[in-house]
């Protein structure tokens, strides 16, 4: 019997449960099947601009900075601005995401660098999946397209998101990523980031970049 198996046994057993009880199998298929929706809370039920607005400023309250662009072909001019702005070295980490990859960056003299980041980067770039009105949380699926290390190693991470894919509530992306991707092939991380990072563990004071990050950066396209 394995380490899981025997926890597991006990809880069993805590319960006066029997792991092949077919009704209880049931409920959770059941559960897992119909994806039930939590109570939504209010503040993210708005129309498309101020459901947007309403994003920005949480974002903005829990420390991260905002920018916006009319279309994608204007982030690349906006990413050299922002390096520019805060004395960033002109070279930034991003993945094979087509939404950014794809875009002019000719125009500009950053040097764009692919793939995962070992820790070396100063600048990651990822394009979120959604971001979440009501808490100014983004949302960065793993994969090859927006490799998980860009969203904890680089000290600054700049992240692309569409204003369409900004929802009111978590429960709607969850939604959209399980329309999307389908039953059993989820990505095989969904992070939630919300702010760059922090903890106040010392003293009770506010550090930025505890664990990841110290510069959050979101550009909403549209």
């Amino acid at each position: 019997m394995s380490a899981r198996d025997a926890v597991l046994g006990r809880i069993r057993r805590s319960l006066h449960v029997d792991g092949g009880d077919p009704g209880r199998r049931a409920i959770v298929i059941a559960r897992l099947d119909g994806a039930p929706r939590s109570v939504i809370p209010a503040r993210g039920q708005l129309p498309r601009d101020e459901r947007i607005a309403l994003f920005a400023r949480m974002a903005e309250k829990v420390s991260a900075t905002v920018g916006h662009v009319a279309e994608p072909d204007d982030l690349p001019m906006a990413i050299a601005q922002f390096l520019r702005d805060h004395n960033l070295p002109a070279t930034i980490r991003m993945g094979d995401d087509r939404r950014i990859a794809g875009l002019p960056w000719e125009r500009t003299q950053v040097e764009i660098r692919r793939g995962p980041s070992d820790g070396s980067d100063p600048v990651g770039l990822s394009h979120a999946a959604a971001g979440v009105a009501e808490t100014g949380t983004l949302v960065l699926l793993s994969g090859g397209d927006n490799p998980t290390t860009l969203n904890f190693l680089p000290e600054t991470h700049i992240v692309v998101v569409r204003g369409d894919d900004i929802a009111g509530d978590l429960e709607s992306v969850w939604d959209t990523i399980r329309e999307d991707y389908g039953k059993g092939r989820m990505p095989r991380t969904v992070n939630l980031v919300t702010g760059p990072s922090r903890s106040a563990d010392i003293e009770q004071k506010l550090l930025l970049g505890a664990h990841g990050p110290r510069r959050l950066h979101i550009f909403i396209v549209g």
